[in-house]
């Protein structure tokens, strides 16, 4: 009978990692849906701003209180859960703070854990009056509404439980260890829970004990809840901001890529030494669907897009810097990466459900983005820049702007203008060569 509580914890700890793997297979299959890019070039750059801006936080700063704010509250609470491994351990084996023979490194661990766990419950508290009470704009825009709003407060309600369970339980502990209970050794610094213990200190060794066991169970079924939790929520930022900065295109922001098939053709074109006439090099192969040019689905995109899009943290601040959404057009930056996001999720749940991909008459274009966003886009880059973790909305917008003008012909009246007059005069203006300079004789 005395293993049952070790053998049920084992059991539950299993579920859990078994649940959450099953989630990191299918991120990592709807990914890798996209397109090939590669991005294995200059590691030491790479390496430098996964560390720069993924673990150090650099860009978050720039606006110092949500910032500091998040730096505490990210900080503390992955620092904090290095205690889960005692609590694992103490699980499996029946111990009870297996570490305890750390001596004074074991206090000062508890007793920074325990400042920490106070600060990110202030942190937490602050975060969610930024939302709710002062509802800051940017967390009230169009698209965050129904789920994208629940889940950015459920996130906080989570970490508020887990951090007061924490403090709760060593505030038992010490109670207990006062009171020289059977297998709760004297062990640990506690600079927070000492305050809340006298609440309950009128209470029976048997009531501390059931609390205790209680808080204990509570904190490490929350914790592995919340881990796949994750799945479901724009916080799978926390494990995939570091991916996508080391693999964040290190190009310079004002550069767009050329597409392959197109760049072939213009220097086959630009060639004196091609035959015109002559025969594919692959003649007699047997021909596949021809390449689509941009993008019109996920499946269009790059792996590189879809890991953005699975890492957008629904900050907002892409869309607070955004010209063409502060000017009133319909354009929102951060609509555009939840947009992905919800059809690469839906395009991976319908291959779980067929066992692969079953036309459903929908994409991710007209469907979920439409072409009045895209048009509004100026491409001045603001929300690459603004975004603290390398995600870039506008690389999905060229895409899917490409597909429209060069698969389905269709662009706005005056840039269709703008491209006739560059082809039948050679510039942007409705002028031929010849008339260019008459405006100097006016």
């Amino acid at each position: 009978m005395k293993y049952i509580p070790n053998i049920l914890f084992v059991l539950i700890l299993l579920a859990g990692i078994g649940y959450f793997a099953n989630n990191v297979r299918k991120i990592i299959r709807n990914i890798r849906l996209g397109k090939e890019v590669d991005r294995s070039d200059n590691k030491k750059e790479r390496f430098k701003n996964m560390a720069m801006i993924a673990l150090g936080q650099s860009k978050m700063v720039r606006r110092p209180v949500a910032g500091i704010l998040h730096i505490v509250v990210y900080l503390g609470f992955i620092i904090i859960n290095i205690e889960v491994l005692e609590i694992i351990i103490d699980g499996i084996f029946g111990t009870h703070r297996i570490f305890s023979f750390l001596g004074g490194v074991y206090d000062f661990l508890i007793g920074s854990f325990e400042i920490l766990a106070f600060l990110v419950l202030v942190g937490v508290i602050l975060f969610w009056i930024r939302r709710n009470v002062i509802r800051i704009k940017r967390f009230w825009n169009p698209e965050m509404k129904g789920w994208a709003k629940n889940d950015g407060n459920l996130i906080l309600y989570f970490e508020m439980v887990l951090m007061t369970l924490f403090l709760v339980m060593n505030a038992t502990d010490i109670q207990l260890q006062e009171l020289g209970a059977n297998h709760y050794i004297k062990a640990g610094s506690y600079p927070i829970s000492q305050f809340i213990a006298p609440l309950f200190s009128s209470m029976s060794e048997t009531s501390l004990i059931v609390l205790e066991r209680s808080a204990w169970w509570l904190h490490i079924i929350g914790i592995l809840v919340f881990l796949n939790y994750l799945y479901f929520s724009k916080h799978l930022h926390i494990l995939l901001a570091f991916p996508n900065t080391y693999y964040g295109d290190l190009k310079p922001k004002g550069e767009l890529n050329n597409l392959e098939a197109v760049t072939n053709e213009v220097m086959l074109m630009m060639d004196p030494n091609a035959d015109p006439f002559a025969a594919p090099a692959d003649e007699g192969q047997e021909e596949g669907e021809p390449e689509k040019f941009g993008a019109s689905d996920v499946t269009d995109l790059n792996w590189a897009q879809l890991l953005n899009a699975y890492t957008c943290t629904e900050c907002g601040r892409c869309t607070s810097e955004c010209p063409a959404n502060q000017t009133g057009k319909k354009l929102s930056p951060r609509k555009i990466m939840m947009d992905t996001r919800d059809r690469l999720k839906e395009v991976g749940d319908n291959i779980d459900k067929n066992g692969s991909f079953v036309d459903d008459g929908k994409q991710l274009l007209n469907d979920y983005i439409t072409q009045e966003e895209l048009w509004a886009c100026t491409s001045c880059n603001a929300c690459v820049e603004a975004c603290p973790i390398s995600i870039s909305p506008l690389s999905i917008i060229i895409d899917m702007r490409r597909y429209l003008v060069m698969e389905q012909s269709s662009a706005p009246t005056d840039l269709n203008n703008m491209m006739s007059n560059i082809e039948n005069n050679g510039a942007p203006w409705p002028f031929n060569q010849m008339d260019r300079l008459n405006w100097k004789d006016e």
